[in-house]
């Protein structure tokens, strides 16, 4: 733990009005800051923040930055502190503003298919209201329970379904924001029609909490899916896996929800080192050069289900897929999800391992992985690699890991992985965001100009650089 020095003059001023202002159930200080508060899920260590202040409504954000403002305190905001990066890591010196007071679900309008949320709701719940009131919340990614909705705007969240849904920003009409002088600015905007200026929302969607605070959110809702079909086929070269996925956006059309794609070393670690994970070509099937799992979700299942079965088909009998596995119920579906997610039990087989989160061009990323797992084994002897991800729109995961090393060689592996990624004109991160983790290697996916223009923003909007400092620039 981190150690700590008095406040200042200034920080003790600053407490003082925020506990005068908020009140002690709010502003948590000194040894009542829970340990929840004081690190992210980036793995790096913890630090406790100066306070945490806990608003319940936006006006409670509002005059928390107003104070910090007028001190020059800077404020971290922190929504459910599931990010990879970073992001909402707070230093002994700054406030950790957190909005897991600030939730609840306000409307839903059945007329113009919207949701009103606050920003600390978990994704969850937002999920499980949507689907309650007949409608669908397509975004959707593994810390569902845990992740704030605010949190997945701010870095511009992807998970499983952005073939067919867009990226989290695609999802919201209007939302609510405090500026770093505690300005609040209120643009609940429900209509997908709006063109009456600058649409000043998607300057804080994926911008981390470094130009403003996501305090309440509209979400544009989806038609409730009223059936399922998935399948996993394999494929015997990348090739095979592009015409695939071709073929499924041609064939399949709106339907195609999630083209996700698993490489052979990632395939060994989750059919045969994972005991919850079954093969669903069975044990001794021969090895392929790829796996792709289809999911596609349409409204009739007297008609989706055999459209779907009848593509499959086709390709099986032309040869265009060697072979595939089509989930009977919805027990199979689960099961075939099961082996895209067993990613989540690499963190205890593989303890300290590296995560990445890289974007290519769809074409290149069979090259892109075999390259990278040579001269990660070429550069780093000994040193094991996964590959998956959501191919469908050029997103893919990589985790590496020494299994002798004394403490993970990062440094080497970021260089190979991003060394790559900028031969091939990827980014850094495709979903997870920068934070601080990624900020060194920004400039192999952002042009010196973009960055630029990025800090212009900054400047203009948070000029004392109070609002999450030192991230993503």
């Amino acid at each position: 733990m981190t150690s700590h020095a008095t406040p200042t003059a200034a920080q003790q001023q600053a407490l003082q009005e925020l506990l005068e202002q908020l009140g002690p159930q709010v502003v948590l200080t000194g040894d009542n800051v829970p340990v929840r508060n004081q690190n992210d899920y980036s793995g790096m260590l913890p630090t406790r923040p100066l306070a945490v202040v806990r608003p319940a409504d936006t006006q409670g954000v509002s005059t928390a930055m107003r104070i910090c403002h007028k001190h020059g305190i800077a404020v971290v905001p922190q929504g459910g502190l599931t990010g990879l990066c970073g992001g909402a890591r707070a230093q002994p010196d700054q406030i950790a503003l957190s909005l897991e007071r600030l939730v609840g679900i306000e409307e839903i309008d059945s007329a113009s298919a919207t949701m009103t949320v606050a920003a600390g709701t978990p994704l969850e719940t937002v999920q499980q209201a949507a689907l309650e009131a007949g409608f669908f919340c397509p975004l959707d990614l593994g810390a569902r329970g845990s992740c704030a909705i605010g949190g997945n705007l701010s870095t511009n969240a992807g998970g499983n379904r952005v073939i067919r849904y867009g990226m989290a920003r695609e999802m919201v009409l209007g939302l609510e924001a405090v500026l770093a002088d505690g300005t609040v600015m209120t643009s609940m905007n429900k209509m997908i029609k709006n063109n009456a200026g600058f649409d000043l929302k998607h300057l804080f969607i994926g911008s981390e909490g470094t130009l403003g605070i996501i305090t309440r959110i509209v979400l544009k809702m989806f038609p409730k899916p009223g059936s399922t079909m998935t399948a996993i086929c394999a494929a015997d070269d990348f090739d095979t896996v592009l015409r695939l996925l071709n073929s499924a956006r041609r064939d399949l059309g709106p339907l195609l929800s999630a083209f996700e794609v698993m490489w052979p070393d990632y395939w060994d670690f989750a059919t045969k080192q994972v005991a919850s994970v079954r093969n669903p070509f069975g044990a001794d099937a021969p090895e392929r050069a790829a796996y792709v799992l289809i999911e596609a979700l349409g409204t009739d299942p007297e008609l989706d289900a055999p459209r779907f079965e009848a593509w499959l088909e086709r390709l099986l009998e032309e040869g265009v897929v060697p072979d595939a596995a089509v989930a009977q119920s919805v027990a199979d579906a689960r099961a075939f999800w099961g082996v895209r997610d067993a990613c989540a039990e690499l963190h205890p087989m593989w303890p300290r391992h590296m995560a990445f989160d890289i974007g290519l061009p769809v074409a290149s990323m069979d090259e892109y992985a075999r390259r990278c797992k040579q001269e990660l084994e070429r550069r780093i002897p000994g040193c094991m690699s996964v590959f998956y991800g959501h191919i469908g729109d050029g997103n893919m995961h990589i985790v590496a890991y020494h299994p002798t090393a004394k403490e993970q060689p990062k440094d080497d592996v970021e260089d190979v992985i991003y060394g790559l990624v900028r031969d091939y004109g990827g980014t850094v991160s495709a979903e997870h965001g920068i934070g601080t983790l990624k900020r060194r290697w920004l400039g192999h996916a952002r042009s010196p100009e973009q960055i630029e223009v990025m800090r212009t923003l900054k400047m203009a909007l948070d000029p004392k650089n109070l609002l999450n400092p030192g991230k993503v620039i």
